[in-house]
């Protein structure tokens, strides 16, 4: 019901607001842009996002299916187990479902996005078989979406690699600032969805766990910031991702030979269900970013930066971050949105600027709620979203106003 209401909503808001600019400020060409990217958005929804990832679910989904089959799947679901089955009760223990989960979650971490999707993907194709209601989003759906929608991360190679490109006299310095943006971000999103599933935060072994990802999120923090030069902590990123990307698909075929399964076989086996899935979000896809893109091209989010910066005047206080919040308000609705946003704010500013600097903490401090709502729901037919959004959103705003205080403590 949520999204069909955020849908609606995202119409009538562009309706209004392009009525508004026709009529009192003669803006004979609002209607036929809001036209044209009514067009748009629905060609590159299918054109730049679906038909792409039918090649990388098909990968995807493949390695996936020669990691089951060589038991790396199971390996997983025994490691983290104890603590998914605190946070995920109804998933039964050593479910492929916690395996797959973690699988997204790693390469979320390591900033692999083209591997993330179909994990993810696959992970909610799991829970969705233990959903007793199909058409209504279960505990652990949410719980799994709104952690995923957080956006945890310790390597963002493509901000790193955008500031390079754009001339950043240190392209990695908003590294550490992302990290903690993306941390609070995530466990503000952890902590609200299990106060409200009534899961038991101060269990021993949810205690051990969190505080361990704390300390080991504050170890990178404290050696990348002593022991990396700006120039190592990029290489290091761009390395080290792309070595555990390909590290997978490397580990589960040694695996599948161990056992001396067929892993062509069970390539093709898995990924057969890549072009069924990527069919089958399309609609959604389509709904989703036709409606977030008329609600981007109106005007509207102009009007609401126009806001805070007003609001936030009246009281004294340094506005420069206003200029970067349209990064943050993008992001939520369109990763790709968000992403142009934050390299107008470096072209703009400059990217060696408090607001350039603050636009890549922004882009890097959760991931796109709406999107990925539409995509995983979408994927297994929920239409019952219950309140996935509502705490996906909490936790982009978490990250966002972490992501302003860090920028000032860093970049002041």
């Amino acid at each position: 019901m949520a999204l069909n209401y955020i849908w609606i909503a995202f119409f009538l808001i562009a309706f209004v607001v392009a009525l508004v600019k026709l009529i009192f400020f003669g803006d004979t060409e609002i209607f036929k842009t809001l036209v044209e990217a009514l067009f748009d958005s629905s060609k590159s929804s299918v054109m730049d996002i679906a038909l792409p990832l039918i090649g990388n679910m098909a990968l995807w989904l493949g390695i996936l299916n020669i990691g089951e089959k060589a038991g790396a799947i199971n390996f997983l679901s025994r490691i983290v187990g104890p603590f998914f089955s605190r946070l995920f009760p109804e998933v039964p223990r050593n479910h492929p479902a916690t395996g797959n989960m973690m699988m997204n979650f790693s390469a979320n971490l390591l900033g692999l996005d083209n591997a993330a999707t179909p994990l993810g993907l696959k992970a909610m194709g799991n829970l969705q078989e233990l959903n007793t209601d199909k058409e209504t989003a279960s505990n652990a759906q949410i719980m799994f979406l709104v952690l995923h929608t957080s956006g945890l991360q310790i390597l963002p190679v493509t901000i790193i690699a955008q500031r390079a490109i754009l001339g950043a006299h240190d392209p990695a310095d908003v590294f550490i600032p992302c990290i903690i943006a993306t941390y609070v971000a995530t466990l503000v999103g952890m902590l609200a969805v299990a106060i409200r599933q009534k899961i038991n935060l101060f269990d021993k072994v949810v205690i051990a766990w969190i505080g361990g990802l704390t300390a080991f999120i504050l170890f990178i923090v404290f050696y990348f910031t002593y022991y990396l030069s700006k120039e190592e902590i990029s290489l290091f990123s761009k390395v080290f991702s792309n070595l555990m990307l390909f590290s997978i698909p490397a580990v589960f075929i040694l695996g599948a030979l161990r056992k001396k399964i067929n892993v062509f076989e069970a390539f093709i086996e898995g990924a057969k269900g890549g072009f069924e899935t990527s069919v089958k979000i399309i609609p959604y896809l389509v709904a989703m970013l036709v409606a977030i893109s008329v609600f981007r091209h109106c005007g509207a989010l102009d009007y609401i930066v126009y806001g805070f910066k007003w609001t936030f005047s009246q009281f004294n206080m340094d506005t420069r971050f206003t200029d970067a919040l349209p990064v943050a308000l993008m992001k939520p609705l369109s990763g790709s949105g968000s992403k142009a946003m934050m390299i107008d704010a470096m072209k703009t500013f400059g990217p060696d600027s408090f607001v350039g600097r603050l636009g890549c903490v922004f882009n890097g401090s959760a991931d796109t709620t709406f999107y990925i709502v539409a995509l995983y729901f979408g994927s297994v037919g929920i239409k019952k979203s219950r309140y996935a959004i509502q705490a996906g959103l909490l936790a982009d705003l978490s990250g966002v106003i972490a992501a302003i205080f860090v920028s000032y403590l860093f970049f002041g």
